[in-house]
């Protein structure tokens, strides 16, 4: 069976660090996914806007792996307890695919890259794969009293955000808005807790370095 990809989402990512570790933890983040040529045909997008959300399956591209492992260490857990790879959401996988649900915006058809989706709240990097793009349904798909299993009880980590607005002023408005709220999460994975790194994040192709103490995150520079 051979996969093959139907478009790429553009996002403000350029690396996996700062990524949100889930769909939808920050809804202010948007992106476009374009379509490669051959899938370029708006007849295949005719009732989509008539859906609020989307599921998107994805490749993981930037994953270097050689085999698989039955258990692996979550990064919500401390990156110490290993968990079976079908318990969790770990990108390696024997098949290293994603699943992800995001807010559709809108669609702009005419465009030189033809058809382009605009969707808010996906957790991938930039340029990543798409290999299906399908409606979300509420009826099915949503199951509020579901078990959330090992992370049941365990809240996204948060912080303060300290930022000089004179360090955004290289930023649109909009990429501003969606930074903070990226760094209101705190970025770091959930084992690393020193108060005197400086942490460096690409974002919107500003290298964005920042530290955090006590439950403060302060940026210390924005440079493109």
């Amino acid at each position: 069976m051979t996969l093959t990809p139907i478009a790429h989402i553009h996002t403000d990512f350029g690396s996996k660090f700062g990524v949100p570790r889930q769909s939808g933890v920050v809804p202010e983040l948007t992106a476009r996914i374009v379509f490669l040529p051959e899938y370029r045909n708006p007849d295949a997008l005719r009732g989509i806007e008539d859906f609020s959300h989307l599921w998107l399956i994805w490749h993981f591209s930037e994953v270097k792996q050689e085999g698989w492992s039955p258990t692996v260490r979550p990064p919500r857990l401390g990156g110490n307890t290993r968990m079976g790879v079908f318990a969790t959401r770990s990108p390696y996988r024997p098949n290293p695919l994603g699943l992800s649900s995001v807010r559709l915006v809108g669609v702009d058809y005419d465009t030189p890259e033809g058809p382009v989706i605009r969707v808010a709240g996906a957790d991938l990097m930039d340029g990543t794969p798409l290999f299906d793009i399908k409606p979300y349904l509420s009826y099915t798909d949503s199951h509020p009293d579901a078990a959330g299993g090992f992370v049941a009880g365990l809240t996204d980590r948060s912080v303060q955000v300290v930022c000089d607005e004179a360090l955004l002023t290289g930023l649109p408005e909009e990429t501003r808005t969606s930074l903070l709220a990226v760094l209101r999460h705190d970025p770091r994975p959930t084992y690393q807790n020193d108060p005197d790194r400086i942490y460096g994040m690409d974002f919107a192709g500003h290298n964005v370095r920042f530290t955090v103490a006590q439950g403060v995150l302060t940026v210390v520079a924005v440079e493109k």
